[in-house]
């Protein structure tokens, strides 16, 4: 980079440090604790004087059915929550920019934004007082309604769509919030010329919005499998309560290796599973980064085409 780009630019520069040096401090300076999986770790011995077992960690943590299924619950849950988050944020980003220019857009902005702020410990209270067996509001209108009240936290069936609910109401404000600058930075000509020809608001969205939101919406996809295997610690393991009975559908990889850790004490093993989260993240990343590229190079021979 030229010097004089760097002088003219210093200002913004400097506004990135802090977010340049919080990743240099904490995830490159921090590789050097994937060796952490390979050993025996101890505290005493340190980091590279500990026994190296080579995959033994690994094999311990995949030697029960519990972390197959937390495998499973991981993936599937959260391929539910980032397709259903990505169809929520869009559509209330778009509904969003159709009343952008009401003085009143700044208030729901604030409002959609505000649950990000909440730590899931308040959260799961609140989640609480809704499906509490006898005091909670869900079952009061249901014996209201005459309806059987329903113990939610014995139940499995509807837990994936009620950690989907919660998920949704504490995370869709920011999503939506990146989508309506995308939305905002669009050439409202292009609108305005889609109106004279008598395109419809959904026609309009279909073929002036997504498009152009596209390369964001990927960008935000790919960013999103990285952490496939990865999931949040403080929704599944506050909101559900750590309730043994839902473990069958709520059960995710963080609360099993943190109940491992409590039981075992193995600081390996816990360095051998955030080394599989992180590699197998990794190499979605790369296929489907490689499958977009493929896609998009296509569709650009096509359009030459023409």
């Amino acid at each position: 980079m030229k010097f004089h780009l760097i002088g003219r630019n210093l200002v913004w520069f400097t506004m990135t440090l802090p977010a340049l040096i919080w990743i240099i401090v904490f995830k490159y300076l921090t590789l050097a604790g994937v060796w952490i999986a390979f050993i025996d770790y101890k505290v005493r011995t340190g980091l590279f004087a500990s026994q190296f077992v080579g995959l033994k960690n690994f094999e311990f943590l995949f030697s029960t059915d519990t972390a197959i299924r937390a495998t499973r619950n991981t993936i599937l849950l959260n391929a539910l929550f980032i397709s259903a988050g990505l169809v929520v944020s869009l559509s209330v980003a778009w509904l969003l920019f159709e009343i952008y220019a009401s003085r009143f857009t700044r208030y729901y902005q604030t409002l959609i934004l505000l649950p990000r702020f909440i730590s899931w410990v308040v959260v799961s209270y609140f989640v609480y007082a809704l499906l509490a067996a006898d005091t909670g509001v869900v079952n009061s209108v249901l014996k209201h309604l005459g309806i059987a009240p329903i113990s939610w936290y014995r139940t499995t069936q509807p837990w994936p769509f009620i950690l989907l609910a919660v998920s949704l109401w504490h995370g869709v404000g920011l999503s939506s919030l990146i989508y309506l600058s995308g939305m905002i930075a669009i050439d409202m000509q292009l609108y305005e010329a889609a109106r004279i020809d008598g395109a419809s608001r959904w026609q309009q969205f279909r073929y002036i919005t997504f498009p152009t939101l596209l390369p964001l919406v990927i960008i935000n996809m790919l960013l999103a499998l990285a952490y496939v295997l990865n999931a949040d610690f403080g929704l599944f393991f506050q909101v559900t309560r750590d309730q043994q009975l839902l473990y069958p559908v709520t059960d995710v990889l963080d609360t099993y290796i943190y109940r491992s850790l409590i039981v075992t004490k193995t600081i390996s093993m816990a360095g051998a599973a955030q080394f599989y989260q992180s590699f197998v993240g990794f190499i979605l990343v790369i296929v489907a980064n490689a499958v977009v590229r493929r896609i998009e190079r296509s569709r650009n021979e096509s359009l030459a085409l023409f």
